[in-house]
C-alpha cells in the first residue's frame, strides 16, 4: 500500500529544500568567485575555505542530528536554522578590505577580509548543515516510508540543478556587475524568509529516541559493533560513497574542461539544456524506483550513467555534450534518488538525526576528498594549460570521465553484497 505524503508535506520539502539549495549554491560556487574578485587572488584561501567548509558541515550534522534525536524535535532546527544561515549569508556583502582593516587594524587588509570569508564561511556552514543536512534531511525520513521514499529522493534530487538554473539565469548579472551586496543579500533574506514560513508548514513528526545520552549518541555511529550490527546501512553507505566519488571525479573540472578543452564559450546554454532534460528524468523515474526496488533500479541507472560517461569522452561538440551530458546527469541524478532512498530505509528509526552525520562522511567528506584527486592524477600529464588564480594549471582532459566510469563500476561490490543479503533474509 502506497502512503501518500499530501500536499503541506510536498510543499515543505520542494519550498525548504529549494531555499537551502540557493543557499548552498551560493556556498559551493560563489564565494570563492567572490573572495578572488573583490579580496585577495591568493589561491591558499580558496583552499582553506573549502576545506574548512567540508569539515564544519560533517562535524556540525554529527553534533546537531544527535541533539536533534536527543530531543526529538526536528522543527526549531529548521526554523531557526534557516533564518540564522540567511543571515549569515547575507553577511557576505559586507565583508571588504576596508571594512576588515577596521576590524583588524595592523593587518594586511585583504588578508583580514579573507581570513574573514574564511571564518564567516564556517559559520555560514555551521547555520546551514544544522537546518539542512542535519534537521531537515532527517525530517524528511521522518514523514516518508519505503513506499514514498523513491519519489521523495527524486524531486530532492533535481533542487540543486533548479537552483543552479535560477541563479546562472537570472541573478548571475549581479556577479558580473560586482553588486556582490545585492546578490548575497537578496538570498540571505530569501533563505531566512522560508524560515520564518516554515513556522507555519513544519510540523514535528513522532521522532523515536533511543533513550542514550547524547555524547554516547554522538559516536554511536562510528563503533565497529554498530558498524556488525547494520550491515545493511554501511554497505548503503559505502555504495553511495563509490558512486559520490566517482561523480567528483569529474564535476569539479567540469566547466574547466567545457571551456578549455572543448573551447565551447556558451556553456551557460548547453549546461542549461541538460540540466533541465535530466530533471525531467529524475522526476519522471521516481515512481519507477519505489515499483521495482531501489536496489533493483541500481543496476539500469548505473547503466545509463556509464553511456553518458563513455559519451562525454568521445563528444566534441555542443550537440553532442548536451546528448551525452543529458545521459550522464539523468543516470547520476537516478542513481543519487535510488541510493539515497535505500539509506533512509536501513537507517535506525530512532537515531535519523546521527545517522545523518554519519552519512555526510561517506557522501560528502571522503568523496570531495577522493575524487578530485583521482581526476587530478588522470589530468597531470597533459601538455594543454589554463590560467586559473593566477597560475598556469593543466587542462582537464576526457580521461577523467573514462576514471569516472571505472570508479563507478566499484559500487556494484556493496550494491551486490546487499541483494545477497536481501535474498538470504527473504
Amino acid at each position: 500500500m502506497t502512503t501518500k505524503l499530501g500536499a503541506r508535506k510536498w510543499l515543505v520539502l520542494i519550498l525548504i529544500g529549494l531555499f537551502g539549495q540557493f543557499a548552498w549554491t551560493i556556498e559551493n560556487m560563489y564565494f570563492n568567485v567572490f573572495l578572488y574578485n573583490t579580496i585577495s587572488t591568493d589561491p591558499k584561501y580558496i583552499a582553506a575555505m573549502v576545506g574548512w567548509s567540508a569539515a564544519a558541515a560533517t562535524a556540525t550534522t554529527l553534533l546537531m542530528g544527535a541533539l536533534s534525536d536527543k530531543l526529538g524535535k526536528r522543527k526549531a532546527f529548521i526554523c531557526l536554522g534557516y533564518v540564522l544561515w540567511g543571515l549569515s549569508t547575507a553577511a557576505f556583502g559586507f565583508i571588504t578590505p576596508e571594512n576588515a582593516a577596521r576590524l583588524l587594524p595592523g593587518v594586511s587588509s585583504s588578508a583580514a577580509a579573507a581570513t574573514l570569508v574564511v571564518i564567516m564561511d564556517c559559520v555560514m556552514t555551521f547555520f546551514g548543515s544544522t537546518a539542512n543536512d542535519a534537521a531537515f534531511n532527517a525530517y524528511v525520513t521522518d514523514i516518508t516510508d519505503e513506499t514514498n521514499r523513491g519519489r521523495a529522493e527524486s524531486v530532492l534530487a533535481i533542487l540543486p540543478l533548479i537552483s543552479m538554473l535560477i541563479i546562472f539565469g537570472l541573478f548571475d548579472g549581479l556577479t558580473q556587475q560586482g553588486r556582490w551586496k545585492e546578490f548575497f543579500g537578496i538570498f540571505g533574506l530569501a533563505v531566512s524568509a522560508v524560515g520564518v514560513i516554515a513556522v507555519l508548514l513544519v510540523k514535528d513528526e513522532a521522532v523515536k529516541t533511543a533513550g542514550d545520552g547524547y555524547f554516547k549518541n554522538l559516536l554511536y555511529g562510528l563503533r565497529p559493533d554498530v558498524v556488525r550490527e547494520n550491515p545493511e546501512l554501511y554497505l548503503s553507505f559505502a555504495a553511495f560513497c563509490l558512486f559520490s566519488v566517482a561523480v567528483q571525479v569529474f564535476f569539479p573540472y567540469l566547466i574547466i574542461y567545457i571551456q578549455n578543452f572543448l573551447g565551447i564559450t556558451d556553456y551557460a546554454i548547453v549546461l542549461g539544456v541538460v540540466l533541465i532534460l535530466a530533471s525531467l528524468v529524475s522526476v519522471v523515474s521516481g515512481r519507477f524506483i519505489d515499483r521495482f526496488g531501489k536496489l533493483r533500479f541500481v543496476f539500469p541507472a548505473a547503466a545509463v550513467m556509464l553511456l553518458g560517461l563513455v559519451g562525454m569522452y568521445f563528444v566534441r561538440q555542443s550537440a553532442g555534450v548536451m546528448v551525452a551530458g543529458t545521459v550522464m546527469m539523468s543516470g547520476y541524478m537516478m542513481m543519487s534518488a535510488a541510493l539515497g532512498a535505500n539509506i533512509r530505509d536501513w537507517t535506525p528509526a530512532e537515531r535519523v538525526g546521527h545517522f545523518q552525520g554519519i552519512r555526510m562522511i561517506f557522501a560528502v567528506l571522503l568523496p570531495m576528498i577522493i575524487g578530485p584527486w583521482i581526476g587530478a592524477a588522470v589530468i597531470k600529464n597533459s601538455d594543454s594549460t589554463y590560467i586559473d588564480l593566477g597560475q598556469v594549471k593543466t587542462v582537464p582532459t576526457p580521461g577523467i570521465y573514462l576514471a569516472a566510469a571505472v570508479v563507478l563500476l566499484l559500487c556494484f561490490v556493496p550494491v551486490l553484497r546487499l541483494m545477497k543479503r536481501a535474498r538470504e533474509a527473504q
